[in-house]
């Protein structure tokens, strides 16, 4: 499998060799942590495949021309838009102990998430002040860059503030909200395409003590929706990448 970096700067790169289409011959180069992973933990040598993504859409297929500690010089033999899913997936994830709101931030991209939104949930564990939100949510946005590059995506997730349980169900005016309960009135897998329409999914996940009825009561009467996965109770690390990889089902995003 060819190896996948990303460069915000690759846009400004191509575009100013003429454009970003057509781009063969085009010479760009990857620097700063990316390149020194490169060249000294994956060993890329001259001559192989590579793939380089700005993070927004835009991929630079080619073959090294160079590497360096800090530069690896890549030519490319063409370039790709590829373009965001007409419905996006918001993880919605209520802060929690440990590292398993982590694992499910790094689980999630991976599954293909458009956006995570940390939680504030009642029974939250792990609470944020102003400069542990913005440490946490660079921590957060930076694990979904490596599971970004691990997996291949075009796209990387954006990571937005911590919200509160008013904010999520505000999102019921604009999105369709998708709360997990265990006890939910119906199997998110029996969801279909049509009744989600072309609106944004947040899929909102509670912390290790589960949800409030007081949340629950305040989702609700927005206009969320309270659905199961299954017939058993999963962990907050692991129930939101479970419910996304049955939404891409459904929604057409994993199909033959």
């Amino acid at each position: 499998m060819a190896h996948f970096y990303l460069d915000e700067s690759l846009t400004g790169q191509l575009g100013a060799q003429g454009g970003v289409a057509g781009d063969m011959g085009a010479v760009v180069h990857l620097g700063g942590a990316d390149a020194r992973h490169a060249a000294t933990v994956a060993r890329v040598r001259v001559g192989e495949k590579v793939r380089l993504g700005d993070g927004a859409g835009l991929v630079a297929f080619g073959v090294v021309a160079a590497v360096e500690p800090g530069d690896v010089t890549l030519v490319v033999d063409r370039v790709e838009r590829f373009e965001r899913p007409r419905s996006s997936i918001q993880l919605v994830q209520a802060l929690a102990k440990g590292d398993r709101d982590e694992l499910a931030v790094q689980a999630a991209t991976e599954l293909g998430v458009d956006g995570v939104i940390p939680w504030q949930a009642v029974r939250s564990i792990s609470r944020r002040d102003s400069a542990k939100a913005a440490k946490g949510r660079e921590r957060w946005a930076t694990i979904a860059r490596e599971a970004s590059k691990q997996s291949i995506r075009a796209w990387l997730p954006a990571i937005e503030p911590v919200a509160t349980t008013r904010h999520i169900a505000n999102r019921a005016q604009y999105s369709a909200v998708l709360v997990l309960d265990p006890e939910g009135d119906v199997a998110i897998a029996q969801l279909t395409r049509a009744e989600l329409g072309d609106r944004d999914i947040a899929l909102v996940v509670g912390p290790e003590g589960g949800i409030t009825d007081e949340e629950f009561a305040s989702f609700t009467a927005a206009g969320a929706r309270r659905v199961r996965l299954g017939s058993t109770v999963l962990r907050t690390s692991t129930a939101g990448p479970a419910a996304i990889a049955v939404l891409s089902v459904v929604l057409g995003r994993w199909s033959p």
